[in-house]
């Protein structure tokens, strides 16, 4: 054996050791409600850890309904994304630190200027051991706010992924984006909320 054929065996063993490792990368996933979809989706994207997150709609009576569907408020849905992570990078406890800092836990009718029962906030678990972690942060929220929040939990229903112009839409459509989400109000509710408390 050469040593150049020596090294090409090397290369390809070291490939073969980095592909395996790819595919054991443990994820996981969290489902969560916060009013708009387009919003949420910009909070969580970014977040260490965080290797992906859809768009969509959970908690409804039809199945693969359509964005047009699920605005009447009449399917039961709810706008919500899914997170999937990484838990050797980031936990599931940080992940519902950041959902409350990006939600108004106090309204039941809504999230900020979106009002109806498809833009309602709340945590959907997908095991008990979140299902734990999101009843111990609710207490915390409730004794931070010194009142009851209006906030759901209750088991993950099946999740639709929204149409693909709303996936990342904060991005493919920034100023549309920001106009929103200022003529909104939300970063004016977030602060008065969070930094008051």
């Amino acid at each position: 054996m050469t040593a150049f054929t020596r090294f090409l065996t090397g290369v390809f063993l070291l490939m073969s050791v980095s592909s395996a490792y790819a595919t054991d990368v443990k994820t996981e996933k969290a489902l969560f409600a916060g009013g708009c979809f387009w919003c949420m989706h910009a909070a969580f994207e970014q977040l260490p850890g965080v290797t992906k997150v859809l768009s969509g709609y959970s908690g409804g009576t039809i199945e693969n309904p359509t964005y047009e569907q699920v605005s009447t408020g009449e399917t039961g849905h709810i706008e919500a994304i899914e997170i999937t992570y990484d838990p050797a990078k980031t936990s599931y406890d940080t992940l519902l630190e950041h959902f409350w800092e990006n939600v108004d836990p106090t309204d039941p009718r809504g999230q900020f200027c979106d009002k109806g029962s498809q833009y309602v906030a709340g945590i959907f678990y997908n095991t008990p051991e979140q299902q734990q972690a999101a009843e111990l942060s609710i207490k915390k929220v409730e004794e931070r706010l010194n009142r009851k929040v209006a906030t759901f939990l209750r088991p993950a229903q099946p999740f639709y992924e929204a149409e693909d112009y709303h996936q990342s839409y904060y991005q493919k459509n920034a100023l549309r984006y920001e106009l929103y989400k200022k003529g909104c109000g939300r970063d004016e509710k977030l602060e008065k909320i969070w930094n008051k408390s």
